[in-house]
């Protein structure tokens, strides 16, 4: 079953929208667009090549960092991962008790470093599901003509670009920053 084409030429919700965000409802928050998107694109695209390898989302998508990185600070993983620090932690000793990664520790005292590196067997692991992942994904991304794929992209960064610039400001004026510290 074929969806019917987007209305492109007709006028959106954003279309003239204010600087006060004048007549926005909720339903049209970037927040809850973006939301629904994810959790729709998760469910039909990322579980079930997940649970086809065993591995959960936040494992998959751990796991996958630190293949392509093949080694990575602890701390480099939670950014990269946008991810909080106990559910990086939580999913990494499950991904080291499964030898997927194994977790070394650099210096000593409160400081040390933890680093996070693949194993054979993670490598063999991410091998195997990373064709399957590309193919899911690119299905996806696919639904969109060349035109509308590169304008999401491009707008995608943007945004990205734009809100970790805010929230870097943001954090250097929070009290009792922690982004120093290697956990």
């Amino acid at each position: 079953m074929s969806l019917p084409p987007p209305a492109s030429l007709s006028p959106t919700p954003w279309s003239d929208l204010d600087e006060n965000g004048t007549g926005l409802t909720v339903d049209a928050f970037i927040t809850t667009l973006m939301s629904q998107v994810g959790n729709a694109l998760r469910r039909t695209v990322t579980v079930p090549y997940a649970e086809q390898f065993g591995v959960t989302v936040s494992e998959w998508r751990l796991l996958s960092l630190v293949a392509h990185a093949r080694r990575i600070a602890f701390s480099d993983l939670v950014v990269q991962s946008t991810s909080d620090k106990a559910l990086v932690s939580r999913t990494l000793k499950l991904l080291e008790g499964r030898r997927l990664v194994k977790l070394e520790a650099e210096g000593a005292g409160p400081r040390k470093k933890m680093w996070c590196v693949i194993t054979p067997e993670g490598e063999a692991l991410h091998r195997e599901a990373i064709p399957i992942a590309r193919a899911r994904q690119a299905a996806a991304i696919r639904v969109l003509p060349p035109e509308e794929r590169d304008a999401l992209y491009r707008a995608l960064v943007h945004l990205r670009q734009h809100l970790q610039g805010e929230a870097g400001t943001e954090r250097k004026e929070a009290p009792g920053d922690l982004r120093g510290l290697d956990i």
